[in-house]
C-alpha cells in the first residue's frame, strides 16, 4: 500500500480537528445523486458569516474500464471548472489530470496539469500551472514500516527561483499516528498526534508555532465519540479559548444532519459565538 500524500502526513489529526467537520457555517446543504448512465451530480450551498451564499453544481462521469473521468462544475461566483482525469492508462500507479477554469465576466483563464505516481513505498505528485508563470509545485512522500518522510517544493520556471519549500516526518499505524511538519518555507512548525483509543473514541492534539509572527505556541485538542453506528459527537478547544462542539446524525440511509456550535470562552458576554448546521443527501 502506498504511503499518504504529503499534505496528509498529519491527516488523521487534521481530519479530527478540521473546522469543516464541526458544521460551523450558518447553514450548509449538499445533495448527491447518480443518473442511470453513471453521471454523478453534486449540488452544494453554504451561507457565509457575511450573510452571502456560495454554492455550485458539479457533474462527473467516470469510465472505470478506461480510467477516464470528466468533471464539470459551475459556481455562484460564475466560475466554470473542467477536469479531465486519466488513471493508470500508461503504467500502474500513474494518474494524470488537466484542470481548467474560466470566468466569463472577465475572461480570466487558468490551466493546470497534475501528475500523480503511487507505489508501495512512494507517493509523488507534480503540478504545473500552464498559464501563470509557468510554475511548478511538487511533493513526495516515502514510507517504510509506518515511518513517513516527505517534502514539497515550488519553482518559478521563468524566474528560475524556488518559491516555497516544506518538509514533514511522521509515524502512522492503524491505532495511532504522530507527525512533525515545517511549512511556509520552514517557518510554520506543527507537531500533532492522533490516537484511536477504542472503536468508539478518537483523540488528537496539534501544537503550532510560527517563527516569523508569534512567540507563543498555539495548541488545539479534540476528541470524537461514536455514539452508535448512526450518530457521533466531536469536541475541541484551542489555546485561544475557542471551544467547539458538533453532532452528526444519520437520519436515514443517504441523509445526514450535522449541528455545530463554537463558543469563545474568553468573551462569553459578547456576540462572538457561532451556531450552524449542515444537511447532506446522497441518493
Amino acid at each position: 500500500m502506498a504511503p499518504v500524500d504529503f499534505p496528509n502526513i498529519a491527516g488523521s489529526t487534521n481530519g479530527l480537528l478540521g473546522r469543516d467537520f464541526f458544521h460551523l457555517s450558518p447553514a450548509a446543504l449538499e445533495i448527491k445523486t447518480k443518473a442511470p448512465n453513471g453521471v454523478a451530480f453534486t449540488v452544494r450551498g453554504k451561507s457565509q458569516d457575511d450573510k452571502s451564499i456560495s454554492g455550485g453544481l458539479e457533474a462527473k462521469y467516470a469510465d472505470k474500464a478506461s480510467g477516464l473521468a470528466l468533471t464539470q462544475a459551475w459556481s455562484t461566483a460564475n466560475v466554470v471548472d473542467t477536469k479531465i482525469e486519466l488513471d493508470e492508462a500508461l503504467t500502474p500507479g500513474l494518474k494524470t489530470e488537466v484542470s481548467t477554469s474560466f470566468l466569463p465576466t472577465s475572461g480570466t483563464k487558468a490551466a493546470k496539469l497534475g501528475i500523480y505516481f503511487r507505489q508501495p513505498s512512494i507517493n509523488a505528485r507534480a503540478f504545473f500551472d500552464l498559464l501563470k508563470g509557468p510554475s511548478f509545485t511538487g511533493d513526495a512522500t516515502v514510507g517504510h514500516d509506518g515511518f513517513l518522510a516527505g517534502a514539497e517544493v515550488g519553482y518559478d520556471v521563468l524566474g528560475g527561483r524556488i518559491t516555497k519549500y516544506s518538509a514533514a516526518i511522521g509515524y502512522s499505524v492503524p491505532v495511532y499516528s504522530a507527525a512533525i511538519t515545517a511549512t511556509n518555507n520552514l517557518s510554520l512548525f506543527s507537531a500533532s498526534y492522533y490516537h484511536k483509543v477504542n472503536p468508539a473514541v478518537e483523540a488528537g492534539a496539534k501544537a503550532t508555532w510560527n517563527s516569523k509572527s508569534a512567540s507563543q505556541v498555539s495548541l488545539e485538542v479534540g476528541t470524537k465519540y461514536a455514539i452508535d453506528s448512526n450518530a457521533s459527537a466531536k469536541a475541541k478547544i484551542n489555546s485561544a479559548g475557542i471551544a467547539s462542539l458538533s453532532y452528526l446524525q444519520t437520519l436515514r440511509p443517504g441523509v445526514k444532519l450535522g449541528l455545530g456550535i463554537s463558543v469563545d470562552t474568553q468573551r462569553l458576554q459578547e456576540p462572538a459565538h457561532k451556531l450552524g448546521f449542515s444537511l447532506a443527501f446522497d441518493a
